[in-house]
């Protein structure tokens, strides 16, 4: 074990391996290959076509075939493309535990936990357990990393079959206690954000498309449940929400969808400033609604200056947030999907929450422009030289319409007026940049029931999966007492766990 410690700031970087270094560089060279090269190849505004790697569905010669509920065996697979973007900072407050996939923040990674502990960030106890390729970069900062006394990182992990390890790219100063398992590295590279500059600007104008979808279906938001009815036909569902998903006293409801046809994407744009979900929905287990639905739906947030997703669910569906001054906070127990923000991102939670990798390859709905057509002049007919009863007349030399891109004015979206919604919330304040408003809106109608606020538990009848992140922790920390998921009769061998955060 090797350790460098820095000033008494606790500046700490501890690389689990030793110096060998053997078949590294084939393992970087076959990463690089699968991570960098599909840069290029992300979605151009306008087409209709999924999100290309590195966002979107998982890329790499691994990628397994069926993607289990959240569980902690073996490794199905490895995954390439990103599974949490930040164009700014990415903080983890609370009690949040872990963060699995390949994550790029393009600002500071800060980890402050309640008390202290862990965050496993790459690779997770209970998870998809689809990791990144071994030796690629599993986590890339564009900032500083500063994991303050008493917490600590932990990038890699292990299943029965072998180990995954990955880099900690910075472009900025560690300051903590990061480790991480052999044989990744901490690598410095001033250029380490370089590469996804134009990541951030396909997410900020992909998100302001999608928020100009014209909505395709209606939404009703009652005290206990927010119900989504689509068209049942169009293959791109797409639902614009201008109030929150949560009761009127800002608790949790449910989410309910009908009348989506079979493999459609749905989007659900929640416009507005300060947008707000509060759900008790989802399991990630089969026969769930969203669960089958979840690689092909997107919740989009294309202006919000302060978002949050909240409750106590295995939250299914990824994430999407256009405004690179807003901040989007997480805190549900699971959140089964992608996460890409242009702005900045709080992870937290009041126990063991947790970000899991799962892959979005929905058909996110198009910005199509109608060209105006280019002038022609017209061809002059030739002065007649005889007379001749045929003779014809100039061609028009009207000019060719010059139509104008539509110019629909922006509504404007009233803030949502539900109180401060009742699951925690950041510790870290929320920015005031202004963001742009949204351009279209279409919402379904207001709630009409005025029954009494029906705000279930975290028990929901469905069945939650309990905050489970664990794994593998160094030596360093010792073990921590962490319980086993069960998953529907999922054989749970106790010697594969140890505990990785607390």
């Amino acid at each position: 074990m090797g350790q460098a410690t820095g000033s008494p700031d606790h500046r700490t970087t501890t690389v689990r391996a030793p110096a060998t270094r053997r078949r590294r560089a084939v393992r970087v060279a076959v990463a690089t290959a699968l991570t960098a090269l599909p840069l290029a190849a992300v979605l151009t505004v306008g087409s209709a076509a999924p999100l290309a790697p590195p966002l979107g569905a998982c890329s790499g010669p691994d990628c397994p075939a069926t993607w289990p509920p959240p569980n902690n065996g073996d490794f199905p697979g490895r995954d390439a493309s990103i599974n949490v973007f930040t164009g700014g900072n990415y903080t983890v407050n609370g009690r949040a535990a872990e963060a699995e996939g390949k994550i790029v923040a393009l600002g500071n990674l800060t980890v402050d936990k309640n008390g202290g502990g862990i965050y496993n960030m790459g690779v997770v106890g209970v998870g998809s357990r689809v990791v990144p390729p071994n030796g690629s970069d599993f986590v890339t900062t564009g900032g500083n990393v500063d994991v303050l006394a008493g917490n600590s990182i932990l990038i890699g992990g292990s299943d029965s079959t072998g180990p995954a390890f990955g880099n900690l790219r910075h472009a900025g100063t560690v300051t903590g206690t990061v480790n991480i398992d052999p044989t990744g590295e901490s690598i410095q590279d001033p250029n380490a954000a370089a590469p996804y500059q134009t990541v951030l600007t396909q997410i900020e104008e992909v998100s302001d498309c999608v928020g100009r979808a014209t909505a395709t279906g209606t939404v009703a938001v009652t005290a206990s449940e927010a119900t989504f009815t689509g068209d049942g036909t169009s293959m791109k569902q797409v639902f614009n929400v201008t109030q929150n998903l949560a009761s009127p006293s800002g608790g949790q409801i449910g989410l309910v969808f009908n009348n989506i046809p079979a493999g459609a994407t749905v989007v659900v744009n929640m416009l507005g400033d300060s947008p707000v979900i509060n759900t008790y929905t989802g399991t990630g287990l089969a026969g769930d609604q969203t669960t089958e639905m979840r690689s092909k739906l997107m919740y989009n947030f294309p202006t919000a200056t302060s978002a949050q997703i909240l409750g106590s669910a295995q939250f299914q569906g990824s994430v999407m947030a256009g405004n690179p001054g807003g901040t989007t906070t997480i805190a549900q127990p699971g959140m089964n999907g992608r996460v890409y923000l242009a702005g900045n991102l709080i992870h937290t939670g009041t126990g063991g929450y947790e970000i899991h990798s799962y892959p979005f390859d929905g058909d996110l709905p198009d910005c199509a422009v109608t060209p105006s057509p280019s002038p022609t002049s017209p061809t002059p007919s030739p002065t007649p030289t005889s007379p001749s009863p045929t003779s014809t007349s100039p061609a028009p030399t009207s000019p060719a319409p010059t139509s104008p891109a539509p110019t629909s004015p922006a509504p404007t979206s009233p803030a949502p007026t539900s109180p401060a919604p009742t699951s925690p919330a950041p510790t870290s304040p929320a920015p005031t940049s202004p963001s742009a408003s949204a351009t279209t809106s279409s919402a379904g109608p207001a709630p009409t029931s005025h029954h009494p606020t029906k705000e279930p538990t975290s028990h929901h009848p469905g069945g939650e999966l309990p905050s489970t992140g664990a794994g593998n922790t160094p030596v360093i920390f010792g073990l921590a007492g962490v319980g086993l998921l069960g998953l529907g009769g999922l054989a749970v061998l106790a010697a594969r766990r140890r505990g990785r955060h607390s």
